[in-house]
C-alpha cells in the first residue's frame, strides 16, 4: 500500500513538474507583458496595449492586477485557472472581457495611479461614483476596439 500511494505521488510530481516546465510556469509569475501574449487569442489586446498610450507607463500586471505581492499573486492563480480550464474545454470567448472581479481590480489601480486626477476631478465637478473610469476612457488601455489586423480582433464594438 505504501509503495503503491510513493510510486503515485511521485508519477504525478513527475507529470506537474514535466508541465510546469514546458510551459515556462516561471514567466507567468512576472510582469512581461509578452507573456500576456502568449496565446494567441490574446493578440488583440496585447496589439492594442501596444499601441495604446499607456504602454509606456503601464504593463499587464499594473491594470489587471492588485499591487500587493500575495493579492497579485492569487488574482493571477484564479485568472490563470480560468483561462486555462477555457482553453482546455474550448470555451474562448470571441471577444476578451474583464469579469467583474477584474473590473473591480482594473477600477481601483486606475484611482490608484491617477489619484491627484481623481481627487481634482471629484472636487470640482462630481462624477457618479458608479461607473468605471474605463467606460469613458475606453480606448486608453488597449487603444481602439475592433481595429486589429490579426484574426481575433474584436468586432463586438462593446
Amino acid at each position: 500500500m505504501k509503495l503503491s500511494l510513493l510510486i503515485s505521488t511521485l508519477a504525478l510530481l513527475v507529470v506537474v513538474g514535466t508541465g510546469m516546465y514546458v510551459s515556462d510556469f516561471t514567466a507567468y509569475l512576472g510582469d512581461d507583458p509578452t507573456t500576456c501574449n502568449n496565446c494567441h487569442v490574446m493578440d488583440s489586446a496585447y496589439e492594442g496595449w501596444f499601441h495604446a498610450s499607456h504602454k509606456q507607463w503601464a504593463n499587464c500586471n499594473d491594470c489587471h492586477t492588485p499591487s500587493a505581492l500575495i493579492p497579485k499573486l492569487v488574482t493571477k492563480t484564479r485568472a490563470g485557472f480560468r483561462h486555462v480550464s477555457a482553453f482546455t474545454l474550448g470555451h474562448i470567448p470571441e471577444a476578451i472581457r474583464a469579469i467583474d472581479e477584474s473590473r473591480d481590480i482594473i477600477q481601483q489601480n486606475c484611482v490608484e495611479c491617477h489619484a491627484e486626477t481623481v481627487s481634482d476631478v471629484t472636487i470640482e465637478q462630481p462624477m457618479d461614483v458608479e461607473r468605471y473610469c474605463f467606460e469613458c476612457h475606453r480606448d486608453v488601455g488597449h487603444g481602439q476596439r475592433g481595429i486589429s489586423t490579426l484574426p481575433y480582433k474584436d468586432t463586438t464594438g462593446k
